[in-house]
């Protein structure tokens, strides 16, 4: 590389790809990434072959890449990301609302449009039969009191032990992982209904995983948005440790197994359990008055209300309530949860959100208190490989805080 003369010159040296690509630390494919995901410009060499950069577009991208960016008032890391975008209580996938994707496409469609940015009407994924054996094998082993988060843990362990392809990191593997993955989770889980769905979408899949009550068209479109507005919601706790995964280069089945770890803690993925269980208590009572009263009283935050994202309703909680007023089974639940918001309004100005409107659909459908974190699990590990797949295209191990100490200072005698 040469020196640089006056920036914008016309007869300034421009960067080959090569030379890029070192000036960033990535291979050449990651360097046409930044290009299609408009983090650089480039132009055609002269004579048509290659493409050049601008030295200074690229050492500002170099300079950005791996360096934790200025925190916001929270205090939280921010990345680069081109996946969700969440602003003026709205959120987009690739730049497009994720609520009309959810009522308008299916679980499958929406995960292949996070991945790739195409849209394939009627994608269907499929568990192949050794994975899928594998994996009910062993979640078959675990004790009867296991919950689902437990079952997919292994599951996930039990699919990377059957792929000895899973440490190719290139798209085109990562995704072909992905597509098998997700409906060997499901395929994994037991069937609590009399029959197994024959094929079909992966909401159909799941439906007799979660109740033993038969599935209707509407209550599946209400689990199908579910699972496609669940995909990614930006940096939540889970999709952090993927992406932190997927800095060390670990397999995509580790980085959906660091996002279940994180998942399972109550804060994140078991919320749902919560608002489920608080619910449940309000149509049994045949008010949401009382049960508010006691979490006040108690101190307890009412499950399902507020989030720190939105100002006012969660939209995916607005769309998930809008598909269930189809739903005839959920009315009561539906009632129940709109006097739990108007209650609480009462001494706090809090407004829905999607846990509550899954504990509607759990609810009313006969399903466990945990199913909400089964929906979840399965759905965000489709987001987990999103953002794994934009990390591999990152500098490796650039997610690297620095500890502030804060024990005793040395030298110390040993003890």
């Amino acid at each position: 590389m040469t020196d640089q003369p006056e920036p914008g010159r016309p007869d300034a040296p421009r960067l080959t790809t090569r030379e890029a690509a070192e000036l960033l630390g990535v291979k050449p494919e990651t360097v046409y990434a930044y290009v299609s995901r408009g983090q650089l410009s480039s132009e055609r060499a002269a004579g048509g072959r290659g493409s050049t950069f601008d030295a200074d577009e690229v050492r500002a991208l170099a300079r950005r890449s791996g360096r934790r960016e200025p925190s916001p008032a929270g205090g939280d890391l921010v990345f680069r990301t081109g996946i969700t975008l969440i602003e003026q209580d709205r959120y987009y996938f690739r730049g497009v609302d994720a609520t009309e994707l959810a009522r308008n496409h299916s679980f499958e469609e929406v995960a292949e449009w996070l991945w790739t940015g195409e849209l394939r009407p009627g994608v269907r994924f499929t568990a192949p039969s050794e994975t899928l054996a594998a994996a009910r094998r062993t979640v078959g082993a675990l004790p009867a009191h296991s919950g689902s988060t437990d079952r997919l843990r292994v599951a996930v362990t039990a699919a990377a032990a059957t792929d000895p392809m899973r440490f190719d990191l290139s798209p085109g593997a990562v995704l072909s992982s992905a597509r098998s993955l997700i409906p060997t989770l499901v395929g994994a889980l037991p069937v609590l209904g009399s029959t197994e769905a024959d094929g079909g979408s992966l909401a159909r899949e799941l439906w007799p995983r979660l109740t033993a009550r038969p599935a209707d068209a509407p209550a599946l479109a209400v689990l199908n948005a579910a699972l496609a507005l669940l995909i990614d919601h930006d940096l939540a706790a889970s999709t952090l440790a993927a992406r932190v995964a997927a800095s060390a280069r670990a397999h995509p089945y580790a980085v959906v197994s660091a996002g279940l770890g994180v998942l399972e803690g109550p804060l994140h993925g078991a919320a749902s359990g919560l608002a489920h269980r608080m619910l449940q208590e309000a149509v049994d009572r045949g008010s949401a008055v009382p049960v508010v009263a006691d979490h006040l009283r108690t101190g307890r935050p009412v499950p399902g209300l507020g989030h720190r994202l939105y100002q006012g309703e969660d939209p995916r909680a607005r769309t998930l309530f809008a598909l269930l007023e189809d739903v005839p089974q959920a009315a009561g639940a539906l009632a129940a949860a709109r006097e739990v918001v108007a209650t609480t309004a009462r001494h706090a100005p809090l407004h829905a959100n999607i846990d509550l409107a899954l504990a509607v659909l759990s609810v009313s459908c006969g399903m466990a208190a945990e199913a909400g974190e089964t929906v979840f699990a399965v759905s965000r590990t489709a987001g987990w490989v999103a953002h794994a797949l934009e990390e591999y295209g990152e500098r490796p191990l650039r997610i690297r805080p620095s500890g502030h100490y804060t024990g005793p200072r040395p030298p110390r005698p040993a003890p």
